[in-house]
Parts: C-alpha cells; structure tokens; sequence
C-alpha cells in the first residue's frame, strides 16, 4: 500500500499559517475523494481541507488548536498501489514530541519572570498583547522562544502586507542580531520620559447567580481584538449628512421586476450606494488611503469593502475590487454574490483582503444612522443609515412647499490624522449630491 502526505495548504497571498480547528476524520476512518479531513482557521478565513485521494486516514501529526505553518505535512493516507516509505514526511514532529515541547516551553516560560522595571518599560518577554499592529502565532512564537521584546519585535520592518512581519522577517533580524549588525534597543531613562500612560486594563467582571457565561468563538475573539486595536491606533471623528434618495427609491421601484426576471436575481439598495461611494472617492485620494508612520499611503485602486452580518452573529467583510469601475449590472451581481457567500463560509480568502475603504448598512436592522469603527489599515468607513418617509421643505420657484421624501442618514468615521472635518465633510457632500441627482430614468 502506498501512502500518500496530506499537507496544509495556501489559503491566500499573505497567508503563512493556519489553525486546525477540529478534525473531522479520524486515523482508521476511510476517505473518499474530496471529503473534508479537518477545519481549519486564519485570521482571515475558516475554511476545509478536502481529501484528494481514496484511502484511509492512517495519522495525524497535530492536534485541534495547532498552528501549522502552510506547506507542512499534517496526516498521511494510506492509498492503493505501490509501498512507498519515502511518501510520509520526514521532519513531521511525533504527536509525542509536540507534547514533549509544549511542557518545555510551559517550563521556560514560568522560570523566565520578568522584573517590575522590565514590565513598566514594555520589555516583559513573550507579552505582546498591547502591539500596535498584528503578529501572528508563528511570529510571537519565535519572537517568545528567542527572548525578543515587544519594542524590538515593534521596530522589525515587515515585508507581509500592510508591513506585517512574516516568518522570514524575524528569521532575518534574528541573524543579523547574532552577527552585531543590530542592538536591542535601550528603554529611555526615566530622566527623558515626561509622561507616561497609565496601562489600560479592562474592569474585573463577575458572574451572578443564573448568569450565563458564553466563550467567545475564534471569530467574536479575532473581531473584538480588531476593534480594540483599530480604537487605539486611530483618532476617530464621525461626521453625519442627510440624504433625499426619494429618486433612487423611485427607480428602484420600477426597475426591480425587470431586473429579476432579466438577470434572476435582485437589485437592493447597497449597489447603488456602494457604486456612488466609490465613483466619488476617486475625487478624494486622501479617503482612499493608509497611514504608516509619518507617511501617506494613496491607494491607486478602490477596492470597497462591504461589511456583511453572518447568522452566527458574526461579521465579516468580503471586498469589491476596483469597485469604481463596474456598472450597476455588474455592481449588483458582485454584491449579491458575495453576500451570499459570505453567509454560507465559501468566501476565499483573498475575497476579504485588500480593501481600501468600507462601508456598513445600519439601515438593515432598521438603524437611522451609527458610528462606526475603522477597518485597519485603512483611514475611512461609510454608514448607511435606514430610508424613512419624513415631510420635509423643498424649495421650487412657486416657493417653499412640505412634500413626503425618502430621507437616509450617511455617516463617515474618519482617522483625524490625515483626514480632517473639512475633507470628511466634502466627500459626504459630493456623496450626497451624486445620490440625490441619481437619474429616475436611468436603463439596465
């Protein structure tokens, strides 16, 4: 019999490692070609390994809860044909080895207590909670076992997207530092620091008689870090317009039918602000833009993020890219695909990557309008509130008269380090003119 290697595979251009999440076949059981062998997870994505072969699941070289890194074996199957005794993989740790290790690095890891000084200075090896950008497990692992502090690891200049430092990154400085071609950087004196900020840390909570205490999902856990760090990094300001789409509601109206029958799907509101959205950034490079350091970072393309509510309660945000460039046909089709792929997990990992600006529809759970957070990197993301009839004054040439007109609320949240109110206010005005001049009698 012949054996044949199962190994983790690349989920994505920047993405160098994955989670096994939960094994779904187990060493005896028998595959078949295309079942899925285990769950897996990123911080992008979770998705399935499927079986390429027939066979039966003979090991597993990791448990639920391991990291692998992409292109390291993880089970062998055990196929028909020849006996092969180089198929299975030569340098995949023993189940064994792996357990062995966790206890080493669980030894370390309590024999290695840093002192008060050390800890006040951000200097405590192996804490890398409060970092101002993201590592992975693969990157802290190797910083944690070669004693790299969190303002070492801070100055390291990644080559992953968004300057993420990968594998190869730290690999580097790591041998540069063995050779002298850098030193560890020195805390300042207490004598230089003027103010030091008090460490935030989050109140004590307790549970009361009848509470019910959930555990976040990997998910809910990888959201609520975002969140914390986009809050942290960016100064937010929202700013807030209102808008008469009464001409988008019309149009909408009378060509929704159509549409349906003609292409076998709906037409909703989000295309039509998502394709005025990004036609309108064009004019506003600075909202179209990241922020690294002291530098500005101008997006050639517009890339539209489109934040989507899963059934889980969960959120993700599948990205529509070169947004400015598709009609409504073809807008509207992109948004309904993604969408609903999105609520089934056949999203692909790159399809969440690369967004340049976001936008969010409170309007959905009838919200009239919200404030929200920033998706890091980027420096922008637009609300879009719930459409409600209200009376209003028009102006005409008889005079001013109260009509009933579909009015929505758009709100931008905005990083006040490049983009100030004046800016923020201009592209939600040129917004809100491109909506409100939407052509009733616009074709398909």
């Amino acid at each position: 019999m012949a054996k044949f290697e199962i190994i983790m595979p690349k989920l994505g251009e920047s993405i160098i490692e994955a989670t096994i999440t939960k094994w779904l076949k187990n060493p005896g059981d028998s595959v078949e070609e295309d079942d899925a062998l285990a769950e897996i997870a990123t911080d992008k994505v979770d998705s399935e390994i499927p079986s390429p072969v027939e066979g039966k699941l003979i090991k597993h070289f990791f448990n639920e809860g391991d990291v692998i890194p992409v292109g390291k074996v993880i089970a062998v199957i055990e196929i028909e044909g020849d006996d092969d005794d180089e198929a299975e993989a030569k340098d995949a740790p023993k189940p064994e080895d792996t357990a062995e290790q966790k206890a080493a690095d669980d030894k370390d890891e309590k024999k290695s207590l840093a002192s008060p000084q050390q800890e006040s200075e951000g200097l405590v090896e192996g804490d890398y909670s409060s970092a101002s950008r993201f590592y992975s497990p693969l990157v802290k692992s190797i910083a944690k076992e070669e004693k790299v502090s969190l303002s070492e690891l801070e100055q390291i200049s990644g080559s992953g997207k968004d300057n993420r430092v990968n594998k190869n990154d730290i690999l580097e400085y790591l041998k540069n530092r063995v050779e002298g071609k850098v030193q560890k950087p020195e805390p300042q004196s207490k004598q230089q620091v003027s103010y030091v900020a008090p460490k935030v840390e989050a109140p004590k909570v307790s549970a009361g008689l009848g509470d019910e205490i959930v555990e976040m999902d990997r998910m809910r856990k990888l959201i609520a870090d975002h969140m914390v760090m986009s809050m942290q990094v960016s100064p937010h300001v929202t700013s807030f317009i209102e808008v008469d789409v009464t001409n988008i509601v019309n149009w909408r109206n009378k060509v929704k039918d159509a549409f349906l029958k003609k292409e076998g799907q709906k037409i909703t509101y989000t295309p039509i602000f998502i394709e005025a959205a990004a036609k309108t950034l064009r004019d506003f490079p600075n909202v179209n833009a990241s922020v690294d350091g002291t530098k500005i970072i101008r997006r050639k393309n517009i890339n539209v993020g489109m934040a989507a509510a899963l059934p889980n309660g969960n959120l993700i945000v599948p990205v529509i890219r070169n947004a400015d460039e598709l009609n409504m046909v073809g807008m509207a089709k992109r948004v309904n695909d993604l969408a609903g792929r999105a609520r089934s997990n056949k999203l692909e990992p790159d399809e969440i990557q690369g967004g340049t600006f976001t936008i969010t529809n409170f309007g959905s759970f009838d919200s009239l309008t919200g404030t929200p957070i920033i998706n890091q990197p980027q420096v922008a993301i637009l609300g879009l509130g719930a459409i409600k009839k209200r009376p209003v004054v028009l102006e005409t040439p008889q005079g001013d008269v109260i009509a009933i007109r579909h009015i929505m609320m758009l709100s931008l949240a905005y990083d006040h380090r490049i983009v100030d109110g004046a800016l923020g206010g201009m592209y939600l005005r040129q917004l809100r003119d491109t909506l409100e001049a939407f052509d009733v009698n616009m074709a398909l």
